[in-house]
């Protein structure tokens, strides 16, 4: 699942408060299933026990196996964590193949394509002896996640085994927590990567990309505000959707305004996906009916301040953005913890025209520094679009793509990372500068505000003529 950092990391700091602990589960959640057993996963560090109607995780590196997350059986196949997301594993249909039921894969809410199972005997030994908790032991398993997971480093120009030299001489039994929390802090600080954060309790680091500004609630609501009174004035149908989240209006010259400001938050606090994508369903329902799709003669995705959440959602507007299925882009994961230029297979993820009205007009994308996470996974699912027409406007985006990578440390704090790479066509990504505007305008500047401009949306108006 993809969420945002800070809500990615709380889970992972929960899931290492509660380590010892176990998920209850009813007898009726206890029907046997054939995936019991214990799986290891391709790349992800991570290796899974189902057994009792529970799903266990545990998250290894090659000094450490820690327990992780925690979910019960909801029905066979399909386990659920106290946060209501839902994870669906599914052994190999291919059985010429896998006569013995050695390969599994597993699904989750909110996140694009699957992962790769294959069965082991029993768990590393590593997970069934006590961790060490002292300040080197989460020094090592933190080096080793990032060590061993991130494929970023050489890209970055960052020599993580210097870092290690560099850092791991000043860790003692005797460092504080404040004192290692500040030097995981130094350690990632030049990586500059919106997906990646360390945090103890309340303490809480992470940044962007030198000279972008990462979304928060207030610079939504102020840019919301600003948009609605400036460029939304002489609309006609203004809305607001999903808690918020969605803004539609039509402009004048048949030309249609869609702002989301994330892939998720739709429905209640603690909602499941499926809750998430009926709201979702519900709201592009409202907006494209059969009457605007056929009118339109232009619309305007603004995207400019869009903190993420799941690319299943934005796979579900550009479903009604197309007639022809076609593949958006290739996911593939680092997978070998010695050599990082070893990835799972590409998996294509696709998207299929909407049995729903559908807009297959000329587009005008607004993004900027802002646009994070599955706001660039879904901008890059309109790069293949067939239809064309897709202009990109405004500034390139963070950079940020990846599924997130929650570890828990051995001493209780926590870490996130990417470790995955979504790749175009020519088998490239945008990881890092982000993905760029055909045409460049500033967005939401102080001199934008101070002048009471809007560049990049009268931009998109005067190509949408």
């Amino acid at each position: 699942m993809r969420t945002t950092v800070s809500a990615a990391l709380a889970l992972a700091l929960a899931a290492g408060a509660t380590q010892a602990s176990s998920v209850s589960a009813s007898a009726a959640d206890t029907l046997p299933s054939s995936t019991d057993g214990i799986w290891r996963m391709d790349g992800y560090g991570t290796v899974l026990e189902l057994r009792d109607g529970q799903l266990q995780e545990y998250q290894t590196t090659a000094v450490s196996c820690l327990k992780g997350f925690t979910a019960r059986q909801t029905r066979p196949g399909v386990y659920t964590t106290p946060n209501n997301v839902v994870l669906t594993v599914r052994t190999a249909h291919d059985r010429e193949r896998d006569r013995h039921g050695d390969r599994a894969t597993v699904a989750i809410d909110g996140s694009a394509g699957h992962r790769k199972l294959r069965r082991i005997p029993a768990l590393p030994d590593d997970c069934t002896r006590t961790a060490p908790s002292g300040p080197i032991a989460s020094f090592d398993v933190f080096w080793h996640s990032f060590a061993e997971n991130y494929p970023f480093f050489a890209a970055k120009g960052i020599d993580w085994e210097s870092m290690r030299t560099r850092y791991r001489a000043k860790v003692h039994p005797d460092t504080t927590r404040d004192e290692l929390f500040a030097i995981f802090r130094d350690m990632v600080t030049p990586l500059y990567d919106a997906h990646v954060a360390v945090g103890d309790g309340d303490t809480y680091f992470a940044q962007g990309r030198p000279g972008t500004e990462l979304p928060t609630e207030e610079l939504d609501e102020k840019v919301k505000k600003y948009i609605v009174r400036r460029d939304l004035a002489g609309a006609r149908n203004l809305r607001h959707f999903a808690n918020g989240r969605i803004t539609y209006a039509d402009l004048p010259g048949e030309r249609g305004y869609l702002r989301v400001s994330g892939f998720g938050g739709y429905a209640a606090d603690g909602a499941p996906h499926s809750a998430e994508r009926a709201v979702l369903d519900e709201t592009l329902d409202t907006v494209l009916t059969p009457q605007r799709a056929g009118r339109l003669k232009g619309l305007v995705i603004d995207l400019r301040v869009n903190d993420g959440g799941s690319d299943l959602l934005g796979l579900r507007i550009a479903e009604r953005l197309t007639d022809s299925p076609y593949v958006a882009y290739r996911k593939r994961a680092r997978n070998d913890p010695a050599d990082p230029t070893k990835y799972t297979r590409p998996e294509p993820i696709r998207v299929t025209p909407a049995r729903a009205p559908r807009y297959t007009g000329p587009i005008a994308v607004l993004t900027g520094g802002s646009t994070v996470s599955a706001g660039e996974t879904f901008t890059q699912s309109l790069i293949a679009r067939p239809e064309g027409h897709v202009v990109r406007i405004g500034q390139p985006t963070q950079g940020v793509f990846s599924d997130i990578l929650g570890r828990v440390l051995p001493n209780g704090m926590g870490a996130v990372l990417p470790n995955e790479q979504f790749l175009t066509s020519t088998g490239d990504t945008f990881d890092g500068p982000g993905i760029p505007p055909h045409l460049k305008e500033p967005v939401f500047t102080e001199a934008e505000f101070a002048k009471d401009r809007d560049s990049a949306f009268d931009r998109a108006l005067n190509v949408l003529r």
